[in-house]
Order: structure tokens, then sequence, then C-alpha cells
């Protein structure tokens, strides 16, 4: 699976500042786009049951993107370490827990208020490629057994 965000795309996303981003990746070479890629896999099998996440190169759907990039920057606190009297911390926590109870609602077909696009340059598209009911309704209670009758027959032939 290609990659979604690389080091740049993240620094332009998060709100770490991406000063901080260069302090820890001059630090911890890799470790942000190790993250990238471990988070990313999470989302992909998460939403995998659902969704085709073949995205076309540079038309991934921001959502997808916000998410990734929420659970991420979350990670780099962690790793770098919070700043002294912040308040923001909590934020940040926050922001990234939201982003995993969304994309569990995307991968919900049941209860699920997500409907990613195919793609994001085609907005209103849906992304749904698996799942959803297996059952189909008549006018009348009765057209079934007609159905299986029909099919019974026409096989036996």
């Amino acid at each position: 699976m290609a990659a979604w965000l690389d080091l740049a795309a993240l620094k332009a996303r998060s709100i770490m500042p991406g000063a901080d981003v260069d302090a820890l990746e001059a630090s911890e070479p890799g470790f942000a786009v190790k993250r990238l890629t471990i988070r990313q896999a999470w989302i992909g099998a998460r939403l995998a049951k659902r969704y085709d996440l073949s995205f076309p190169a540079g038309d991934i759907p921001e959502i997808v993107l916000g998410w990734l990039t929420a659970l991420v920057t979350l990670d780099l606190y962690l790793k770098r370490g919070w700043n002294p009297s912040s308040e923001q911390d909590a934020l940040i926590a926050k922001d990234a827990e939201t982003a995993a109870t969304e994309i569990k609602e995307a991968a919900d077909s049941a209860t699920g208020l997500f409907d990613l696009p195919l793609r994001e340059s085609a907005p209103g598209t849906s992304g749904v490629v698996r799942g959803g009911p297996f059952a189909y309704s008549e006018a009348s209670p009765y057209a079934w057994t007609d159905g299986q009758v029909d099919d019974a027959l026409s096989e036996d032939r």
C-alpha cells in the first residue's frame, strides 16, 4: 500500500510545529515516517472490511488524511515529550481519540455515521465496496416462494 502522507505533508497538516517535527526526526531518524506507516496500516485494517483503500495517488479523502495526522501527531508528542504548562496537550489527545472513534464509525456498516467518498476528487460517491445487507424485499409476502419454485424448475431441466 502506498503511503498516504510523507513527512512534508504531515508537517503541513499537523498542529505540531514543523521545527519540532524536524528536531524529532533529527534525534530519532525515521520515527515519524514509521509512525505514519503503522497508523496507516491500523486505519486500513479497520476500514478494509467495508472500503477499497487503494486510493489513487494524491486523491485520498481529506477526512482520512486528517485522521492519520491526528493519530501521528499524538505519537510525535508522546515521543518528543509535552511542553511544560501547555494547555493544548489534552486537546491533542482528544483529537486523536476523536479520530479513532470516527474511524470505528466509518468501519461500522450498521450504525456508522461516516461514508467515505471513493476518492477526494469525487465527492458524493460512496467508497463502500464491501458489506451491506444480504436481504431484499418483495411487495408480496409470497413472491419469494414463487421465485424459489421458478429457480428450482429451471435448474432441474
